[in-house]
């Protein structure tokens, strides 16, 4: 990993919980989980920002999906599944590859997810943490994602963690920012 990738989530996370995190691979009897989990994170996004995007709350039945063509990982304290992503080497729908550094081997990070009671508390740097460790290890030579262009977005945190941005744009409506971490 580039030093100043590793530095960044160094930083980010110091003082952070994630040393008492636990990740594991989901499976289907972890949709009702990470629905709830997700729903939970939709809510909190309208809450703060009202509707958009963002509000949509996943289906067990788009968790199990997910399981199907990637990898779902679940951050755990204890029994508490407290966030979640995806990473998968399958392009999501909104990502242009054209705004991305060329690479062979890119991994998709999406669906990330930390439960509302617990953010702020480096669950979120965590995850990302362990998914530059997995795509790392699968192997892939960069990790590519996109945010909400806009105040619910997560662009900022990415920034911080290291994450390039690459450019914005707007996808069936949704304006978006693209961030790659060159691994």
């Amino acid at each position: 990993m580039p030093a100043f990738a590793t530095n960044a989530l160094m930083t980010r996370c110091h003082g952070s919980l994630t040393s008492h995190l636990r990740f594991t691979l989901a499976g289907p009897s972890d949709a009702p989980a990470l629905a709830a989990l997700r729903a939970a994170a939709a809510r909190a996004l309208t809450v703060q920002y009202g509707e958009g995007h963002w509000s949509s709350e996943p289906s067990e039945r788009g968790v199990v999906a997910d399981l199907r063509y990637a990898q779902v990982w679940i951050a755990r304290r204890g029994a508490d599944v407290l966030g979640t992503f995806r990473l998968a080497t399958k392009k999501p729908w909104a990502i242009d590859v054209s705004y991305f550094t060329e690479c062979k081997r890119p991994i998709y990070l999406s669906n990330m997810a930390v439960h509302p009671d617990h953010q702020r508390r480096g669950i979120g740097c965590g995850c990302l943490e362990h998914a530059v460790r997995r795509a790392r290890e699968w192997p892939g030579d960069a990790i590519r994602l996109d945010a909400y262009d806009a105040a619910a977005g997560a662009g900022g945190f990415y920034s911080k963690c290291g994450f390039r941005e690459v450019g914005r744009t707007e996808y069936r409506g949704t304006r978006l920012c693209y961030y790659e971490l060159l691994l």
